[in-house]
């Protein structure tokens, strides 16, 4: 049995790549991932052209796979062209920059990549490391990262899913890592509000006409007992159960009604 490992930064992401020498004691890896960056693509299918898949040879010189579309197409090759049964457990990271509140849960790709294998029942984690530099998100290639206290937290939650494997009604783990933490213990939270708020930035081409990026300021007011709150403020990792039900308790849209 394999521990399927994806992301969203990339195949050539020092992440990917951290993610595997964390867990591959522990079973037999593959590693499949988009071929490029694809942060914010959320858990988007690729439907209406081909996708390519290749093997390449990751800077660790062991073998990947690297496919032209989106985390959730890589997982769904992962599971569905490479593998011939379902794998132990699926982790999606370690992603460079942090994931927490529920304003950018589905927008997330490393979360899309582990909602899709936690939909077929596989336990799944996802884990992403705060990083403090500006501009790594405009990279695609092997950063250089201390991830050793992201590693430690990812082979201690892994071995204990494969051991024991996820309480029920849990379908995924997202874990968020410090990139100083003030300690090792690792906090039980809930999601926050959101992770950024957007901003507009309005420019104009070379013939006057505009044009938008959509841009974001880091959102900072965190409540206790939050992802938020537990990695900015008390600069700890931390870790939220989710489940793929969104939905609420049916009496009360039959009072509304």
């Amino acid at each position: 049995m394999k521990i399927l490992i994806s992301n969203d930064d990339g195949i050539n992401s020092s992440g990917l790549l951290a993610s595997k020498n964390a867990v591959e004691t522990l079973r037999e890896t593959l590693v499949v991932a988009p071929s490029k960056q694809q942060s914010g693509i959320g858990r988007a299918l690729t439907l209406f052209e081909p996708l390519r898949l290749n093997q390449v040879v990751l800077k660790d010189e062991s073998i990947g796979y690297s496919v032209s579309g989106t985390p959730t197409d890589s997982v769904t090759l992962g599971l569905f062209e490479l593998m011939d049964e379902k794998p132990d457990l699926c982790i999606s990271g370690i992603n460079i920059g942090e994931n927490i509140g529920k304003g950018e849960l589905t927008t997330s790709g490393t979360l899309g990549a582990a909602m899709e294998a936690a939909s077929y029942g596989i336990p799944t984690i996802a884990i992403s490391q705060e990083v403090t530099r500006g501009d790594f998100k405009f990279e695609e290639r092997h950063l250089e990262i201390n991830f050793e206290n992201s590693k430690r937290i990812l082979y201690k939650i892994a071995k204990k899913i494969l051991d024991k494997s996820l309480p029920k009604g849990i379908d995924l783990l997202n874990i968020n890592v410090p990139s100083n933490p003030a300690n090792h213990d690792l906090l039980i939270s809930k999601l926050g509000k959101r992770m950024f708020v957007p901003k507009i930035k309005t420019r104009l081409d070379p013939r006057g006409t505009p044009y938008y990026w959509i841009d974001g300021t880091p959102y900072n007011e965190y409540e206790e007992k939050t992802d938020g709150y537990g990695l900015h403020v008390k600069k700890q990792a931390t870790i939220t159960p989710l489940s793929l039900d969104l939905g609420v308790n049916l009496d009360l849209l039959k009072d509304w009604i």
